[in-house]
């Protein structure tokens, strides 16, 4: 176990190094893998866990802190920040990658299914946005997934019965509204938070304060 996380310690390395000279990410993944004979698994660590320090620079200019969410509005990438927070309460593995966020790393996004830890984490979502008072909240879900319109229809009810300016809406395409979104965008994703303004790590502030995740990987890249 020892020699296999210095292995993927050491392919971090390499993988960062390859990213800050230019070269392609997935042809640079595809090399180091190769090189360390790396698992698919921890393959997927790199691409989620290791970015080049142009990307780390400017996303780290991106991301706001917990104050000031404070009477802004906010758009919140309703899958990526449900299904990390749920992972740490599962218990499932998560990175903290080099650029600030933490990532969850089971791949569920487009097989999302609700569980009998779906309530809890939507309750975690929602009172963490209770106390940090923003001035509208807009939750976005993925319309192709299933049931995404009846995730929606809970999310305004809570938001309701909470007494939280705020709306929840199942979209075919939500990184259409959340990106160009003129407030505060809380995702993880990284194709959107490059292409906004301002982003918060909403779920990895909520796993940091509200959870403590029992398997939280950081490569020292």
């Amino acid at each position: 176990m020892v020699s296999e996380n210095r292995s993927l310690q050491e392919a971090a390395r390499d993988f960062r190094y390859l990213l800050n000279r230019g070269y392609p990410r997935k042809a640079s993944l595809e090399l180091v893998g190769n090189r360390h004979t790396l698992s698919s698994d921890q393959r997927h660590l790199l691409h989620r866990g290791v970015f080049s320090d142009s990307d780390t620079r400017l996303r780290t200019t991106k991301k706001i802190s917990l104050r000031s969410l404070r009477d802004k509005p906010v758009a919140i990438d309703g899958y990526n920040i449900l299904i990390t927070v749920e992972s740490a309460l599962f218990g499932r593995p998560l990175i903290s990658s080099n650029d600030g966020f933490i990532r969850d790393i089971s791949g569920l996004s487009g097989k999302f299914k609700k569980t009998e830890i779906t309530d809890k984490a939507l309750h975690l979502i929602v009172d963490f946005l209770k106390k940090t008072r923003p001035r509208h909240t807009l939750f976005l879900f993925d319309a192709p997934i299933s049931r995404s319109g009846l995730l929606a229809q809970k999310v305004r009810k809570i938001l309701k019965d909470e007494n939280i300016s705020g709306d929840a809406r199942a979209v075919r395409v939500p990184e259409e509204t959340l990106i160009g979104f003129n407030g505060i965008v809380a995702t993880s994703d990284t194709a959107i938070i490059d292409r906004s303004p301002e982003v918060f790590d909403l779920a990895g502030q909520i796993i940091k304060s509200r959870i403590r995740p029992g398997s939280l990987l950081k490569l020292r890249a």
